[in-house]
């Protein structure tokens, strides 16, 4: 867990104990359960077993035994479940189609360049907007044929920084060379804050990042009803749905993604959600530009039909093309 988030759990779990006039540490099962009902109407299944998690790790980081696998606690989890279901809303998945317009629609200002470049790497390499905040230049590696790759040093599934090299598909790279020319970054992180004059500041704040969807959203005329679904899980959300369109297994996706369970994966759309449109045939990686008007290894099947293949030799483009 993120420590902004275990953070925030803690302080509306000591902040509701202090008006209940409980003790937050050592908290009994009584206490997480009545923290449970009592936020069972305003706060959402998943947020409430968040805050769970989050009241079991500051105990075992106190070295108090946790309350929280009591059967009080469990039944009180059972309540919620019955009364509001365990099913959790999913971002609106900012797939291929969206992504294009997206792009297309930002202007020429320093923050549309950090727009398109942040929003490129984020499609192409599946990582969660805490990730992406954290990429450093260094970490940035030029490859063949314009493409290349990033290494993600740590995540929510990597918390000892064994680190993770994603592919950057060319036009990728291209926003992302034009992002760093134009703001004259040359070390330290990749994404900054853009200030007042177009003056670059320091490391851009994950917090940001649903924001800057929301902005390029709203720039490029999608409806206001969709805006609002835009999170900062949209891109990884829809990058996923357009790789399971194109054929690629569940655990594929899932390694590519940092999902720990296939529950929590967004590969297979809601029923809920209009079905996209199949991506057109595309020609082997090798040959250029495809269909969609574009140049990128990362939109061809020959590319994510062996992703499987990538995650353990690398992105080599040669090696992936099996035509």
């Amino acid at each position: 867990m993120a420590p902004r988030a275990l953070r925030a759990d803690l302080a509306l779990f000591a902040g509701w104990c202090r008006t209940a006039g409980l003790l937050p540490l050592p908290a009994t099962a009584a206490t997480v359960a009545g923290f449970i009902d009592a936020l069972a109407a305003t706060r959402a299944p998943a947020s409430i077993r968040r805050d769970v998690s989050s009241i079991a790790t500051f105990h075992r980081a106190a070295g108090v035994g946790s309350r929280t696998a009591a059967p009080e606690v469990t039944l009180a989890l059972r309540r919620l479940h019955r009364a509001k279901g365990r099913a959790q809303a999913q971002a609106a998945p900012l797939n291929r189609p969206l992504l294009e317009r997206l792009l297309a629609a930002g202007g020429t200002t320093l923050r549309d360049r950090r727009s398109r470049a942040l929003l490129a790497v984020v499609y192409d390499t599946l990582c969660r907007h805490s990730e992406l905040a954290a990429l450093q230049v260094a970490d940035l590696q030029p490859g063949a044929d314009s493409a290349g790759t990033i290494l993600i040093r740590r995540s929510k599934t990597d918390r000892e920084g064994a680190g993770s090299i994603r592919f950057l598909a060319p036009d990728t790279m291209r926003h992302v060379a034009a992002w760093l020319a134009a703001a004259g970054i040359a070390d330290g992180p990749l994404f900054r804050a853009v200030l007042k004059g177009s003056r670059v500041g320091g490391a851009l704040d994950s917090a940001e990042v649903p924001r800057l969807f929301k902005q390029m959203a709203c720039a490029a005329g999608v409806p206001a009803a969709d805006v609002v679904r835009i999170s900062g899980h949209s891109s990884r959300v829809g990058s996923a749905q357009d790789i399971v369109r194109y054929g690629v297994k569940l655990p594929a996706i899932m390694q590519a993604g940092g999902w720990r369970t296939a529950e929590v994966c967004p590969a297979t759309p809601p029923a809920s959600t209009p079905a996209a449109p199949a991506p057109p045939a595309l020609p082997c990686c090798r040959t250029g530009r495809d269909s969609w008007g574009l140049s990128s290894l990362a939109r061809t099947p020959c590319y994510w039909q062996n992703l499987p293949a990538l995650l353990y030799s690398g992105p080599n483009k040669e090696a992936a093309c099996p035509q």
